[in-house]
Formats: structure tokens, C-alpha cells, sequence
């Protein structure tokens, strides 16, 4: 039988899969190449124009690289663009955050506590922010600041905080953190994108005709490269946030998102003074800790200080109107507040929980019927919720939620009879 809903979570899977393997493919190639150019080494009987060499062994065979600041005596016609890497992650990215956060925006995005927005109105909001913000980076790039490059990562640091604290105003704390993901990444692929490979491919015809290239586009391309090199480590934890409550779901998550930006600057410089020294200075791993503490304290703040009767009354949506009303929805109800609220509640009470886990609430009519597909999905047709099935949702429970859900989308049910 043909499930809309289960498809719809398998085209999301996908686009999440081929998302992470673009992105291991994009950090782990730019990790590559920052050890290789801090470690070349000058030694004697360097070709004319090397900058320095590397030998390498992997796979069992041997690799000997050189680097030319300037073309090789004989230039090659054939050269390897590292550059689909940032492409693939930057559009994978951009069509998970579309059948995700867009497709799924009442559940994923909108949160009503914080603004009534419409579905197209918080769209608008995160598509406008990422070509807002690449805008914006661009411009002081491109101004006198970029010639006072610590003064410029300050300031771009101050903008992340700030953008931290203004998505998570509007969105989800899950959509706050991933949209302060997808805004840094954007300005990275940007970069190479707008930036360093159009400067590239002049560099590359000058020196194939002939011409000195002009030294403003390896400054250029030095300023942006700091950048995208800084910026990938919290890229990646902001990528993995979205699975993790204690980062997006308490009450100073968006300062939480700030400080992480803090230890890539610790981490990348030990590995980037170790590539290029052999040492790195130890005193980064030991910042990186206090900041890391810094941040498990603040995850400790309760973040919910309402009352539950407000949370009853709340108004529903067209759509949570559709499941409220829908065959079965009664007991539903009653099976997920006596199988699963004791974990996913604003104040959990089952042994251990302190959080709702991926920040779920299911109490209120509201809370159950706007997470009606991941209950179909977790707890109806697959058996992940509860874990280890530790409340005992029985079988037959699973069915009546099946119905219920299939029933607001119209399907026909007599099959499961």
C-alpha cells in the first residue's frame, strides 16, 4: 500500500545521507589541504617555482606533491578543481532544509510561543536571511575592514551572536540552530563559489599567458580561506545540534551556538600552528574545555516558566484541526499521555529525563496533534518509540494511532481490519 508519509520520510533520508557524505567530503578535503600547505617543506633541488614539497604514503603507494606559488615551467592542461565538494554540501544542505524545515514548517519551524507566523511568512524569514547575511558578509569583506582582518573576524563574530539570538526569536530551537548552521555555510560555499574560484580562474589564465597575476587576488583568497577554515567545526556541530536537546531546547541555546564558535577558532589554530610548526600550543585544549564546561552549565536552565492551562486553550491550526477531529483521535490521546508524556513533557518525570528528548512535547491536544507524523512514523508503523518499548505500548495501541493518522489524511483503513 502506498503511504505518502512514509515516502516523504525516506526522500528526507536521502537527502540527509547524501547531505552528511558531501559535507565529509567537503571538510575532509579542506582539512587535507590546510595540514599539506602548512606542512610543505623547503628543501634543495626544488623545481623552479616550487614553494615547497610533501611526500606521503597511503594505500600503499607513494605520493610526492609540490606546490608552485607561480605556474610550473611547463603548465599542465588537466587540473583538479576542488570545488564540487562545497557545491554538492551548500545544495544537499539547501534541499534538506526545503523537505525538512520548509514542507514540515508547522512542526520544524514555526513555533507559536515566540512569533505567530504563517508557513510562507517563515520562509521568507530563513530564505531571506541566508542571501541577507552573504550580502552583508560580502560587503565587509570587500570595505576597509578587510584589510584589519582580526578587527573583521570580531566583528563577523559579533554578527553570528547576533543572528544566533535573532533566529532563535522566530523559530524552533532546533530550526534556530540548524538556520545559524546553514547561515555560516552559505557564506563559506559563497565564498569559494563568488570568490576564490572566479579569482582562481583569472590567476590561472594570467599565468598561462604569460602575465604576473595581480597579488590583490591571493589576499583576497587568503582573508576568505581564514574564514571558511574557522568557520567548519562549528558547521559541523551545529549540523549534529538538531539531534541533541541539551544544545537547541534550553533557554540560552542561542548563546550556546555562540560560544561553540569560540572553540573552532581554539581547536583549528592548535592544528593549524601544529601543521605548520610540528607543535601545537596546548593552552587552546584547555580553553576548549572551560568554554565546553561554560556551555554544559547553561544547558542546565530551565526553560519553561508557563502554565499548563494556558498550553490547554492554545488555538490549533487548520491542520491540528484535521487530527483533532479525526476517527480515533480520542484514544490517541489518551495512549500517548499515558505511553509517552512522561518523557516528552516541559517538565519530565520519568527516572533520568531532565529533557523532552529532541525537544517533543506531546501534553496538550496542541503538542500531539502538531507532531502527528512523527507519532505515526516513531510509535504506529515502526516500533522506535518507545525505546526498548519501555512503557509498554502494545500492539494493538500501535494500530488504533495508525488508524487515527491515516484516517485525517484520508486513507482508507479498511485494509488494517
Amino acid at each position: 500500500m502506498y503511504d505518502a508519509a512514509i515516502m516523504w520520510e525516506w526522500v528526507a533520508f536521502s537527502v540527509r545521507w547524501l547531505h552528511v557524505v558531501t559535507a565529509i567530503a567537503w571538510i575532509g578535503s579542506s582539512f587535507y589541504f590546510i595540514a599539506l600547505d602548512l606542512g610543505l617543506k623547503k628543501v634543495p633541488h626544488l623545481p623552479v617555482g616550487a614553494h615547497g614539497e610533501e611526500w606521503q604514503v597511503h594505500g600503499g603507494g607513494f605520493y610526492h606533491i609540490q606546490k608552485y606559488m607561480v605556474a610550473p615551467e611547463n603548465m599542465p592542461e588537466h587540473l583538479v578543481w576542488f570545488k564540487w565538494e562545497s557545491y554538492a554540501t551548500w545544495l544537499s544542505g539547501a534541499a534538506m532544509l526545503m523537505v525538512v524545515y520548509w514542507l514540515g514548517a508547522e512542526l520544524y519551524l514555526i513555533d507559536p510561543a515566540k512569533a505567530d507566523l504563517s508557513t510562507w511568512q517563515a520562509i521568507a524569514i530563513s530564505a531571506g536571511s541566508l542571501a541577507i547575511g552573504w550580502i552583508f558578509y560580502d560587503f565587509l569583506c570587500k570595505s576597509k575592514l578587510g584589510e584589519t582582518p582580526t578587527v573583521l573576524m570580531l566583528l563577523l563574530f559579533g554578527i553570528l551572536v547576533a543572528m544566533s539570538w535573532g533566529y532563535n526569536q522566530v523559530f524552533t530551537g532546533r530550526a534556530a540552530l540548524l538556520h545559524l548552521g546553514a547561515f555560516t555555510a552559505t557564506i563559506m560555499t559563497a565564498n569559494v563559489f563568488f570568490i576564490l574560484m572566479p579569482n582562481q580562474r583569472i590567476v590561472v589564465k594570467d599565468l598561462q599567458e604569460g602575465r604576473t597575476p595581480d597579488p590583490k587576488y591571493g589576499k583576497i583568497a587568503k582573508l576568505r580561506s581564514t574564514h571558511n577554515n574557522y568557520l567548519t567545526l562549528p558547521v559541523v556541530f551545529l549540523m549534529l545540534s538538531t539531534h541533541y536537546p541539551l544544545a537547541f531546547a534550553t533557554q540560552y541555546s542561542w548563546l550556546i551556538a555562540s560560544l561553540v564558535f569560540l572553540t573552532g577558532v581554539t581547536i583549528r589554530h592548535y592544528f593549524n600552528t601544529k601543521h605548520a610548526t610540528g607543535k601545537g600550543p596546548h593552552w587552546t585544549w584547555a580553553a576548549t574545555a572551560i568554554i565546553m564546561f561554560i556551555i554544559a552549565w547553561l544547558s542546565m536552565a530551565n526553560t519553561w516558566n508557563g502554565d499548563y492551562d494556558t498550553l490547554e486553550n492554545q488555538s490549533l491550526t487548520t491542520n491540528q484541526q484535521i487530527f483533532a477531529s479525526a476517527a480515533g483521535y480520542d484514544d490517541v490521546n489518551d495512549i500517548v499521555l499515558g505511553r509517552c508524556s512522561m518523557c516528552h513533557a516541559r517538565e519530565p518525570v520519568f527516572d533520568g529525563i531532565r529533557w523532552a528528548p529532541k525537544g517533543v512535547y506531546l501534553e496538550t491536544v496542541s503538542d500531539i496533534t502538531n507532531a502527528a507524523r512523527e507519532i505515526y512514523i516513531q510509535a504506529g508503523v515502526t516500533h522506535a518509540m518507545p525505546p526498548a518499548n519501555i512503557t509498554e505500548l502494545s500492539d494493538a495501541d500501535r494500530v488504533k494511532i495508525v488508524k487515527w493518522f491515516r484516517a485525517a489524511k484520508g486513507v482508507d483503513i479498511a485494509r488494517l481490519k
